[in-house]
């Protein structure tokens, strides 16, 4: 698989990464297998796909906890980036960006990860309560004691602004000017995807101009880019998208001609090729600093999406991509 570079640390990863989440978190509790996860691990690293992206809400701990029995075996071939500042209570997730619970937070991470060093360690959310230079300030600590390669900030909430018009990733750009200036941002994690591409207008290039890593999280849209949902399918309640506004029976309904649109260009290129290698090569083009993360807990898809790394779109693919209509329904 070709490699990419993440940012100033000039880390090298596969070009689509793995994102662990689904094994533990978010999605359908009921078909999360840890054996069946173990082996999507394993595929993933067998094809390349090296950057293992977990956090330590998701479970909560249990997540770094599979990740840690990968890396027992495969320490080597994995690029293993994780993340620290939401904790998840009885009723609602809360940031904490306290200098000292970041640092009891990496320690713990690096016990349940069972690894010396963490490549990448991700702000999860920054904390209203605490400027976020002193949180930034304790993670470059991290660094400069060997636990820590590079530091990462996610853009978690940034779609406020989608039905006001402002513009939508600016409250993030704005974080990274801050911390920019304590110690620098190797990689950013924002959702990037062909229903939702907001990214490109300000935040991609801002990353791009300054040599920053870009990690396009839910690359695959919640999974609905994948061509498998059905209008009006169920979903278990403890999935996210049985809440999601987006995945309505109407509206998964009127976002059907972009899955259309995904199968149209996957057939020119040849059976086996799926509507989900189509959106991650489309992301893949959006430049050589973009590792996208799709998320999967099944040996079939994490194959699959790695392979989406030999798929080179036309022009003509992209200039149709680009033509697609808007995705419709809330974000929120």
């Amino acid at each position: 698989m070709e490699r990419r570079t993440i940012g100033a640390a000039a880390l090298e990863v596969g070009a689509v990464g793995l994102g662990c989440m689904p094994m533990s978190w978010a999605y359908t509790g009921s078909q999360q297998r840890g054996e069946e996860s173990l082996r999507a691990v394993h595929a993933a690293l067998d094809a390349g796909a090296s950057l293992l992206d977990t956090a330590d809400m998701y479970g909560p701990f249990t997540n770094e906890l599979l990740v840690g029995r990968i890396l027992k075996e495969r320490r080597g071939d994995a690029f293993v980036s994780t993340k620290c500042g939401l904790l998840v209570g009885e009723q609602h997730i809360v940031a904490n960006g306290r200098p000292g619970y970041v640092k009891r937070a990496c320690d713990a991470s690096l016990r349940r990860l069972g690894t010396d060093v963490i490549d990448l360690y991700q702000l999860h959310r920054a904390d209203p309560e605490v400027p976020v230079e002193e949180t930034w300030g304790a993670m470059a600590e991290l660094v400069a004691a060997g636990k820590v390669r590079a530091l990462g900030l996610c853009a978690v909430g940034a779609r406020s602004g989608r039905r006001t018009g402002a513009r939508l990733h600016d409250g993030t750009i704005r974080q990274l000017r801050r911390v920019q200036q304590v110690f620098p941002v190797s990689a950013v994690q924002a959702e990037l995807s062909v229903w939702s591409p907001e990214a490109l207008d300000a935040l991609l290039p801002w990353c791009e101009a300054r040599g920053v890593g870009f990690l396009a999280a839910m690359p695959l849209g919640n999974g609905f880019l994948t061509g498998t949902l059905k209008p009006g399918q169920g979903f278990e309640p403890d999935d996210v998208r049985a809440r999601h506004p987006r995945f309505t029976a109407e509206m998964m309904a009127a976002n059907q001609p972009i899955v259309v649109g995904l199968r149209r260009i996957a057939q020119r290129h040849g059976p086996g090729v799926s509507e989900a290698q189509v959106a991650l090569a489309w992301a893949l083009s959006r430049g050589p600093h973009v590792v996208p993360v799709p998320g999967t807990k099944r040996e079939r898809w994490a194959r699959e999406n790695a392979a989406a790394a030999e798929l080179r779109l036309t022009p003509e693919d992209l200039a149709e991509i680009a033509g697609l209509p808007g995705a419709q329904g809330s974000w929120d």
